[in-house]
């Protein structure tokens, strides 16, 4: 079965056929820096991730662009309030974005473009707007989008222009706003006193100013990808469920409108929210947790990934702490896998694991083709583990095949938990308490032996004795 998405365009399964073979466009809305990303975030930037890892996993060749927002209402409030320039307080967040993503194993973007440097093309396609006369400059100095004139408008979102409340006619200057205040978006905000304090300005044919949310994206897109491949419909536009109105609708508006194409993106996909309590997690709602919180509490990022990789991205997820530690429980058995095939009896020869190898990538393929059907993808994984942890108890051999199998699931997946982070503290006390155990044992107190060895145990350090002498590691649950 060849790799289906669901499209929200559509509202449909459709079979993935990318205007050019062998190659796929992926646009994908970034954060905006104005503060620190949200795990609810980075919930949509790791199904994004794996779209992005089974596109390469699959044979294409796929150009990644993620936009970084800088400049918008809440990065300039956020300057005013640090007192500041835009740039300075953006910057922070954006380099905190990386670390974050670096942390969590997110395969980085091919271009990452920050919406202060693409200024021209922004202007570029205002001026193509208004001569094609889908644009209007308003009473206020800002440039507005007319969405009468563009009768698409509405398709992406389903949402039925004709049943807008009263009052619909007018004009929104928010970079956001509700379903219902449907009414032309603005594309050029005409530059006020705290645009120009923090230097959130630029000179314009139209007007000094600063460009909407919505257009941003529109402008990075068209310039990036026609520079790369020439071309100016992308395959994949992807992002929260959030975003599909007004963000996405308004840039297929003015995208289209722009190009006289009729489509912005072939494929929109939307991953759902992240919830605490049954809440979308969101700053305004106050039940925030970071990527920064859990590198703080030392949580590996395989059971972050884990967790959320065994439920679908168009279902939601209530984020819990005993959710987290069972995922914590199963990476930790993947972890002591990963470690035997890495010490076990390798062949070339065709053998019992070819067996149970080409069935996991059989199940493993179809689903993620379906949709990227990431929960059985993982259960396949851990089956695939218990079916090798038998073969090795017999010490099987690993043969090609085996080993090609789990290198598919960790370019994928990425479930393999890495070492956990020891101080230089607990490290000598651990090793004094190992040192004090091998006494006690070359004593033949075997007793108090067996109480260190419990001791460390309960700090979640194993301990084995090996013919060099006793070697200790943090965790790792036996597979």
């Amino acid at each position: 079965m060849a790799l289906r998405l669901h499209n929200t365009l559509t509202r449909a399964l459709d079979p993935f056929l990318p205007l050019h073979p062998g190659r796929a466009s992926l646009y994908t809305c970034g954060p905006t820096v104005y503060n620190y990303a949200h795990i609810g975030n980075f919930r949509t930037f790791l199904f994004e991730d794996l779209l992005r890892r089974w596109l390469e996993a699959s044979g294409y060749d796929v150009f990644h662009v993620m936009n970084l927002t800088d400049v918008d209402d809440k990065t300039i409030k956020g300057a005013l309030a640090a007192r500041t320039t835009l740039r300075a307080h953006t910057d922070q967040f954006a380099t905190a974005f990386f670390e974050d993503s670096a942390y969590l194993r997110i395969r980085p973007a091919h271009a990452y473009p920050r919406a202060t440097e693409f200024i021209a093309p922004m202007v570029a396609l205002v001026e193509s707007l208004l001569q094609k006369g889908v644009a209007y400059r308003g009473e206020d100095g800002s440039v507005y989008f007319a969405i009468a004139r563009f009768p698409a408008y509405g398709r992406l979102s389903r949402l039925d222009t004709r049943e807008l409340k009263a009052g619909a006619s007018e004009r929104v200057s928010a970079d956001e706003y509700a379903k219902e205040d449907a009414r032309d978006f603005v594309l050029w905000k005409a530059a006020k006193p705290e645009d120009e304090q923090v230097g959130a300005a630029w000179d314009a044919p139209f007007g000094r100013g600063r460009p909407g949310w919505h257009l941003e994206c529109s402008a990075m897109a068209l310039d990036l990808l026609g520079k790369r491949w020439g071309v100016d419909v992308l395959d994949i536009h992807a992002g929260g469920v959030d975003l599909i109105f007004p963000h996405h609708e308004d840039e297929i508006a003015q995208s289209c409108a722009h190009t006289g194409k009729p489509d912005f993106a072939r494929y929109w996909l939307h991953g759902e929210f992240l919830t605490m309590a049954g809440t979308k997690m969101s700053k305004r709602f106050g039940n925030i947790l970071t990527a920064r919180d859990l590198r703080e509490q030392a949580i590996d990022p395989a059971a972050v990934r884990l967790l959320f990789f065994q439920t679908h991205y168009r279902q939601p997820i209530d984020f819990t702490d005993d959710a987290l530690a069972a995922a914590a429980v199963g990476v930790r058995r993947l972890g002591a896998f990963d470690a035997r095939l890495r010490t076990s009896l390798a062949s070339e020869a065709p053998g019992p694991f070819d067996g149970i190898a080409e069935s996991f990538v059989a199940t493993f393929t179809a689903a993620l083709d379906d949709d990227l059907n990431a929960p059985r993808a993982v259960a396949a994984l851990f089956d695939f583990v218990t079916a090798g942890n038998r073969l090795l108890d017999d010490r099987v051999p690993v043969g090609v095949d085996g080993r090609t199998a789990w290198a598919l699931a960790g370019r994928v997946l990425d479930l393999v938990p890495g070492p956990p982070a020891v101080d230089a503290a607990l490290a000598g006390w651990i090793e004094e308490r190992v040192a004090a155990r091998q006494g006690a044992r070359k004593a033949r107190n075997f007793a108090e032996a067996d109480a260190i060895r419990q001791e460390l145990a309960a700090k979640g350090v194993e301990v084995e004795d090996t013919p060099q002498g006793p070697k200790w590691r943090m965790g790792g649950v036996r597979a």
